[in-house]
């Protein structure tokens, strides 16, 4: 009995909370989110204890909770904000038959984290030569929790990196509580490597990346990128909003990848993307003639990323040499 009690304590205690957060991390004037989020958990405090009973008490909590969550649920995302520039062209796929060409590739070219010149261009993959698949971890200090990105590889040096993000408007910094209350659209950067490496090993000193060769067979390969690609255009057509916790970079990785591996199970080390790498090994689609510290060790690219710079070869330069990427005629 005690812990239904509990509960019927607790559980409008969290929702509260949650209401309030919802309110204050709007797009609300600075004014009117403090000023409604006061009123809401006053209204909300008073509906819990004021009614005698349990059932009166639900009814009224609800009755301030439902307008709160409806207004929350209908917030719609956008594409037409003052996006930053880095963000703003959003990328787009045609696919016909065995070709796809990939239309606004990002590769900015950076003298600091938040001072580059944006550059883009068009490619055109035979989805034949798509051989692999590598995973990129980036490690930012935040505890149990990094970015992941995955790259596709068509041969002869030649990748494309996928890297699921937040869409930030001009001077919009990221903030992971924001993340959980519809404050960012999502979005696919569709870029070169460079682009995405070098910003994060050159102009962001607290950052580690790791890459892994997956071992993925080709076709499995193919689907998912195309899978990835049905995504990129669809939030060109209809946008989306990004969740620290449900649409995020690992979180949606897997969403691609599952479709192609029946059975596979959900892993905690997916909300806590910090182990992402580890899953992956302990899956065996990475190599395993080393023990997972040291491989994790010899897979840190930030120290290749800077002496490659912005040599065409970049991504072969990256890669020669670490644990997994041995494989000849595969590059």
């Amino acid at each position: 009995m005690k812990f239904w009690r509990w509960l019927a304590w607790l559980l409008p205690f969290a929702l509260t909370c949650w209401g309030a957060m919802a309110i204050v991390y709007s797009n609300l004037p600075a004014g009117l989110r403090y000023g409604a989020a006061c009123v809401f958990v006053i209204l909300a405090l008073l509906s819990v204890t004021l009614p005698r009973r349990g059932v009166r008490k639900a009814a009224w909590f609800a009755a301030v909770f439902a307008p709160a969550l409806g207004w929350w649920v209908t917030l719609p995302p956008s594409n037409d904000r003052d996006w930053a520039p880095d963000v703003a062209l959003l990328p787009w796929a045609e696919v016909a038959g065995s070709s796809v060409t990939l239309r606004n590739i990002r590769d900015c070219v950076y003298r600091g984290e938040y001072d580059y010149d944006v550059r883009h261009y068009d490619r055109t993959f035979e989805l034949g030569s798509l051989r692999t698949l590598d995973l990129f971890l980036v490690d930012w200090g935040a505890p149990h929790i990094a970015h992941t990105m995955l790259s596709f590889g068509f041969g002869k040096g030649r990748y494309v990196c996928l890297s699921i993000e937040t869409r930030k408007k001009k001077g919009e910094l990221y903030s992971s509580v924001r993340g959980f209350f519809k404050q960012y659209e999502l979005t696919y950067v569709v870029a070169d490597e460079r682009d995405l490496i070098l910003l994060r090993a050159a102009h962001r000193k607290s950052e580690d990346i790791y890459l892994y060769r997956l071992k993925v067979p080709p076709e499995q390969i193919r689907r998912i990128f195309l899978d990835y690609l049905r995504t990129v255009n669809e939030l060109r057509a209809a946008p989306q909003w990004y969740n620290a916790l449900t649409s995020n970079c690992t979180t949606d990785i897997w969403k691609h990848i599952t479709p192609y591996y029946p059975g596979a199970e959900f892993d905690w080390r997916i909300l806590a993307s910090g182990y992402a790498d580890e899953l992956a090994y302990d899956l065996g689609v990475t190599d395993r003639s080393l023990p997972f510290p040291e491989l994790r060790r010899r897979s840190r690219v930030n120290g290749r990323a800077v002496a490659a710079g912005r040599d065409p070869a970049f991504s072969t330069l990256i890669r020669r040499g670490l644990p997994g990427f041995e494989q000849p005629g595969i590059q």
